[in-house]
């Protein structure tokens, strides 16, 4: 297990290039599986979650070429099981992407209870809802899911109990595979599901409202490959962003669209951050935050849950008294009561809700990442404290941030990696 050693205080400027979206880079490995043809994909993010995937697609006869570079090549010929490998699933949420084309390749899918962040409170009724509603029906097996379609995937209209991001992108990918058109209603609308409708049109798939809680898509038909560019990971460019800020300095972040960071860009200008932006290019300058009165997540395009944790540290080096208010999940709020050991000023109403009072001179200490999102927050604090931090379980920040280490020291943070 990995620790990062960190020698707060130091003011972090540069710049700073982000990789592919994570968040699209894992159902668009899944996707692979819908064909037998190569796909390619173009900046690839080259974090730890892309390399289990591909070792998932692997578990399963899939070929997979460039892993740990930004092109990664995937040829799917024959699927020659219908159970991906238990260890792997064990260690990524994003593994329950693989049912719908495991079911539409084998005619069936058994998958171990997958893991990933919070795994006892994030269920995935809403994936399998959804497979049901297009003929795949569940059976007992144990701890697994055991899901088959006797007579194959049926186009539907559904409705999603939740506009759950992977539960939306898992209708998607069984869609694509079922004869006819299929419709989802309150269908999660954030950037990377919008990506994954593209991807599925260069193979061959029809979709219709990408971007909107609608979706119409019209399957059933043999798929092709195709060679896709993956877009850039704004909950990243964000990231880099608050560490910027909680640290004083002023960073240009480059390769995220502005119209998928402005949801963050607009909180943190109302924290009297200073961003511009300049086509891809994010330029955060020195500032001095200010508190707001409220911070509340919301589904896209609202501000979203993946960087609420970094906005909770940035409200310590604010002045003044913030309420963040995380209502779709809980433990990541948990997560930051370490801050109180730095010297930060908090109060955590209930699991999603924290009163933040800033601004704080913050202390290093010891800390644990425990979630990815609050494990680089914890990152972030540490660089803006006095003295030294250690963070255990650097290989969950991995998962989602690629070359971190070297990116925080070309940054001028002053920093080591100790296994």
């Amino acid at each position: 297990m990995a620790r990062l050693r960190i020698e707060g205080g130091r003011r972090l400027s540069g710049q700073v290039k982000v990789d592919g979206n994570k968040n699209a880079a894992l159902p668009l490995l899944a996707a692979c599986l819908l064909t037998d043809q190569e796909c390619v994909l173009r900046n690839m993010p080259r974090i730890r979650d892309v390399g289990v995937m591909a070792q998932l697609l692997e578990s399963l006869g899939a070929r997979v070429e460039g892993l740990g570079t930004d092109t990664v090549r995937v040829r799917c010929e024959t699927v020659s099981t219908s159970e991906p490998a238990p260890s792997l699933v064990g260690l990524l949420r994003g593994s329950v992407l693989l049912l719908g084309p495991l079911v539409a390749r084998r005619g069936e899918a058994r998958l171990a209870l997958p893991g990933g962040d919070f795994p006892a409170r994030r269920t995935i009724t809403t994936h399998l809802r959804a497979l049901m509603a297009l003929g795949v029906v569940e059976e007992q097996d144990g701890a697994a899911h055991h899901l088959r379609a006797p007579d194959g995937l049926q186009a539907a209209s559904m409705y999603l109990d939740e506009a759950s991001v992977t539960g939306t992108e898992t209708a998607l990918l069984a869609a694509a595979a079922a004869p006819g058109t299929t419709e989802i209603r309150h269908a999660a609308c954030e950037p990377h599901v919008v990506e994954l409708c593209a991807f599925l049109e260069q193979l061959g798939v029809g979709v219709e409202g990408a971007g909107s809680p609608t979706l119409r898509v019209h399957g059933g038909a043999r798929l092709r490959g195709a060679d896709h560019t993956l877009g850039g990971d704004y909950i990243e460019a964000a990231s880099w962003a608050v560490v910027a800020a909680v640290t004083g300095g002023a960073i240009e972040v480059r390769g995220a669209r502005a119209a998928d960071v402005e949801p963050i860009v607009s909180v943190l200008r109302d924290m009297q951050v200073g961003c511009s932006f300049e086509g891809e290019r994010l330029v955060v300058e020195e500032s001095r935050p200010r508190a707001v009165r409220r911070i509340t997540t919301g589904v896209w395009p609202a501000f979203p849950s993946d960087i609420v944790s970094l906005v909770t540290v940035l409200a310590t080096q604010a002045e003044g008294r913030t309420l963040v208010h995380d209502w779709m999940y809980e433990l990541r709020l948990f997560a930051l009561e370490q801050l109180s050991g730095m010297r930060a000023d908090l109060f955590l109403c209930d699991p999603h809700r924290i009163i933040v009072t800033g601004a704080t001179r913050l202390r290093g200490r010891s800390l644990d990442s425990r979630d990815l999102r609050s494990g680089m927050a914890l990152i972030a604090a540490a660089l803006a404290a006095e003295g030294e931090s250690v963070l255990s379980s650097l290989e969950m920040v991995e998962r989602g941030y690629g070359d971190l280490v070297k990116r925080l020291e070309g940054l001028g943070a002053k920093i080591s990696r100790e296994a």
